[in-house]
């Protein structure tokens, strides 16, 4: 490629994607140079600030027309604007989440967790934006192996130390598979780029090896699975949660998860949409039940397993693990209404569930323990707080009147409305969700109905309060007017564009 093809490329479509790469080398060489007794928090600003341009940047984006680049291995079209909208929303302010942090005595490296957050980033929008298997994976790994270093950021801390080592062993297994599953796709096709793929897979000659298609999409699916804590491959998400610093684990909980669910998105909807099953129907339907299996155990698994939790961090593992399999349930009908849906849901878990953690640091910091006795009494500690947590934990109970349970009514109708109505599923779903009231309430109850175990009204932080803030009023307001949402994404989002392209190749 010569000088005059890179200067004629429309490199403005990744104005996002450079931002937060041009903030993320200017901060580490600022760590570099900065005296090791100076503050690293004013490299939190303007991480922060690389976030606002990036998010402005993102909005001009919005009217441009689809495009892309080096052969449609990076695409900037409404899929990707959407959900990059989410990654960089929920980045902004798990840093304000972070500014507030109390590393001890790992501050040093609060310079590092800044560059890396925004690197772990990079890699998310990089997925969102990827038409391609080769760019799907630098992304991938770019998000992945930054989010192993935070995992481990408290290096004298062994829980933490044993996070880092579980999710480096755990996530190069996933790859592994992952890269496996991919290389059948690439021996039956010839091809990497996602759309070409599609088409590929649509040519008489490949009907000879439909056992292969099929095996290629379980071991891939199987790969991916891991990156969103879906069982049966998410014994990592609980020790990994529980020994990563707070904002990490509300990174891996809210970013990390809405990145694996758009590469899943995005691949298997452009790579399998019409490849032939084993008995010549369409592949994606004959996997419906892998897909409810997979969905069932998950928010199974994920509710039950919370109930036994005392240590509040590794109860919100399990519960970002049931979550998982609530957003799958809209993958198993594969209907018209599966992007809304599944947006809908990660915005509005976006808030519910970075909301909690703001609380949780708060309260953890003061009370110097992960228990759950650690919120007795917070009512009269600090009403401000046991109110919003009590928001956030309705909304990831589903109760009505909040984002959550707008987001799992969609869920639970598109589950319904499938021309084969996934009534177990459905039903499943349900069950689970009176199950997760047992292990959410019972947080409440601690706020509201036990004796405080520590005297004095808790010092709030200005950026804790404000992501409680932001989190509890856009709880509310999504649950109570979810339409605000749903027109911004249909108003802005014309997914028509995604389709169209496929069709055209």
């Amino acid at each position: 490629m010569d000088l005059q093809t890179l200067t004629s490329m429309n490199w403005g479509i990744m104005a996002p994607e450079f931002t937060v790469l041009g903030t993320a080398l200017l901060l580490s060489l600022l760590d570099l140079f900065m005296p090791r007794e100076k503050s690293r928090r004013i490299l939190g600003i303007l991480s922060a600030a690389g976030i606002v341009l990036a998010l402005a940047f993102l909005f001009l984006q919005f009217s441009h027309e689809p495009a892309s680049l080096f052969h449609d291995m990076y695409r900037l079209d409404s899929f990707s604007k959407a959900f990059k909208l989410i990654l960089l929303l929920g980045t902004g302010l798990i840093l304000v989440l972070a500014y507030d942090y109390k590393m001890d005595r790992e501050e040093e490296y609060r310079g590092e967790f800044y560059y890396l957050l925004l690197t772990a980033l990079l890699g998310g929008l990089i997925m969102a934006s990827s038409a391609d298997m080769i760019t799907l994976f630098i992304g991938l790994e770019l998000l992945s192996l930054s989010s192993y270093v935070m995992a481990g950021m408290r290096k004298r801390d062994k829980e933490s130390n044993e996070a880092s080592f579980k999710y480096v062993v755990t996530g190069g297994i996933s790859t592994a598979i992952t890269l496996f599953g991919m290389s059948y796709i690439f021996g039956l096709t010839g091809e990497t780029n996602l759309y070409s793929i599609g088409n590929a897979l649509r040519d008489m000659s490949i009907l000879q090896n439909q056992f292969l298609i099929a095996f290629a999409f379980i071991i891939t699916f199987a790969g991916l699975t891991f990156k969103i804590a879906s069982a049966p491959f998410h014994m990592w998400a609980p020790d990994v949660y529980q020994g990563s610093p707070l904002p990490v684990t509300a990174f891996l909980s809210v970013v990390s998860k809405t990145a694996g669910f758009a590469l899943i998105l995005r691949f298997f909807l452009l790579v399998f949409n019409s490849a032939p099953g084993i008995k010549g129907d369409p592949l994606l339907f004959q996997v419906q039940p892998y897909l409810a299996f997979l969905a069932g155990a998950t928010m199974i698994a994920g509710n039950l397993v919370a109930l036994r939790q005392r240590n509040v961090k590794r109860l919100f593992a399990y519960s970002s693990i049931a979550q998982a399999g609530y957003i799958l349930v809209p993958f198993v009908s594969v209907s018209a209404m599966l992007f809304e849906t599944t947006w809908f849901y990660l915005l509005a878990y976006l808030f519910m569930n970075i909301g909690a953690f703001a609380v949780i640091q708060e309260v953890t910091a003061h009370s110097k323990t992960h228990d759950i006795s650690g919120f007795a009494g917070l009512y009269r500690r600090s009403p401000w707080l046991a109110v919003a947590m009590t928001i956030f934990i309705l909304s990831l109970a589903g109760i009505p009147a909040t984002a959550g349970f707008i987001g799992k009514f969609g869920i639970f109708m598109n589950a319904l409305g499938a021309s084969q109505g996934h009534y177990v599923l459905a039903g499943i779903l349900v069950g689970t969700t009176v199950i997760s009231y047992f292990y959410y309430f019972n947080i409440i109850a601690q706020m509201f109905f036990r004796p405080e175990h520590q005297e004095g009204r808790l010092q709030h932080k200005k950026g804790l309060l404000l992501v409680t803030a932001v989190c509890a009023a856009a709880t509310v307001i999504l649950g109570i007017l979810p339409g605000t949402a749903l027109h911004f994404f249909y108003e802005q989002f014309q997914l028509t564009d995604f389709f169209q392209t496929m069709e055209q190749k």
